[in-house]
């Protein structure tokens, strides 16, 4: 029977029915003959009313250390709620802190790195038909202090325990159906992509689109962790992450604004001369002259002014994909 990791978002967190929906998703891929292991992160906005109260009760400099114990509550209250309705629908289910789960990681408070996982105990609780709940985002140090793992830090946590276990695949539910070939909001005719790579998701998160936090992309790359990134209001599959990932050429585009500057950027595989020379004919035909355009690895960028980066997207978006 094969292991999975499904990673919960704090969005489909945020209530009672939406934990109770997500606890339907384990259920269902327990049904179908897969070993969940569950990683969650704190409910919405959670972790930000923790870092008001610690300002109001801590002052200007609260310890890092006392910040660490306070932020991992949110990710554990998850835990205990999710381990609750899936035991409600008969399951045997258990939730587990990041050091129970066996994440040790380095000393360094709100950014710690991953130094090992012993993944004994959620072995045994997998041998006796228990479902893991695993508080994302927290790990434990050799002198027994919690630590967190960075804004994000709950990704790491999945990717992580899915290398320890060879799980099959990391799975991640968000609110959004998986990665597009553009922002949706701003190019309607964009198209949820089924299959990307490694590097292509980590350049768009380098520059700048908030896809997945960037040290558990890297992290999945580098053990070759097959990730499935998908929403938990649908049931239709979302957007395979892999090494190979889809054919060559753009696969995505985005969009970067800063201060008065646009930045517009092609990612794909076996970019080149030939796509910078079709993308400023395509910006010219916009009636845009591109202040810049360079090449990076899996990327071509263009500047132009940033009243123009949607004109240009949209330029881009229908030239390439």
């Amino acid at each position: 029977m094969k292991i999975i990791i499904l990673k919960f978002g704090g969005s489909s967190l945020a209530d009672p029915g939406k934990i109770r929906r997500a606890a339907a998703l384990v259920l269902a891929q327990r049904r179908g003959g897969a070993r969940p292991v569950v990683v969650v992160s704190a409910p919405a906005d959670s972790t930000d009313d923790l870092l008001k109260l610690a300002a109001a009760a801590g002052g200007r400099n609260p310890s890092r250390r006392e910040l660490d114990a306070l932020l991992a509550g949110g990710e554990q209250f998850s835990a205990a709620l999710m381990a609750l309705a899936l035991e409600a629908e008969g399951a045997k289910a258990i939730s587990l802190t990041g050091g129970q789960a066996g994440i040790m990681t380095d000393a360094v408070h709100s950014d710690a790195g991953i130094r090992r996982i012993d993944p004994a105990r959620l072995r045994r609780e997998l041998r006796a038909g228990r479902i893991p709940v695993v508080a994302g985002f927290q790990g434990i140090t050799a002198a027994g202090d919690i630590t967190t793992l960075g804004r994000g830090g709950s990704d790491l946590t999945a990717v992580a325990l899915a290398g320890a276990l060879k799980a099959a695949v990391c799975e991640f539910f968000t609110d959004v159906k998986g990665i597009y070939t553009a922002h949706p909001a701003l190019v309607p005719e964009a198209r949820k992509i089924k299959l990307i790579s490694y590097d292509e998701v980590i350049a768009l998160a380098a520059l700048g689109t908030e896809v997945r936090q960037l040290r558990a992309v890297r992290y999945a790359a580098k053990h070759g962790i097959p990730l499935q990134l998908r929403s938990s209001f649908h049931t239709e599959a979302g957007t395979l992450v892999t090494a190979a990932g889809g054919p060559a050429g753009v696969t995505c585009l985005s969009l970067q604004k800063k201060g008065g500057t646009a930045l517009v950027a092609l990612i794909g595989r076996g970019l080149g001369r030939p796509e910078a020379l079709k993308t400023l004919a395509a910006a010219r035909a916009a009636g845009l002259a591109p202040a810049a355009i360079r090449t990076a690895p899996g990327s071509i960028i263009v500047s132009v002014p940033a009243a123009q980066g949607e004109t240009l997207l949209k330029a881009l978006h229908t030239a390439f994909i």
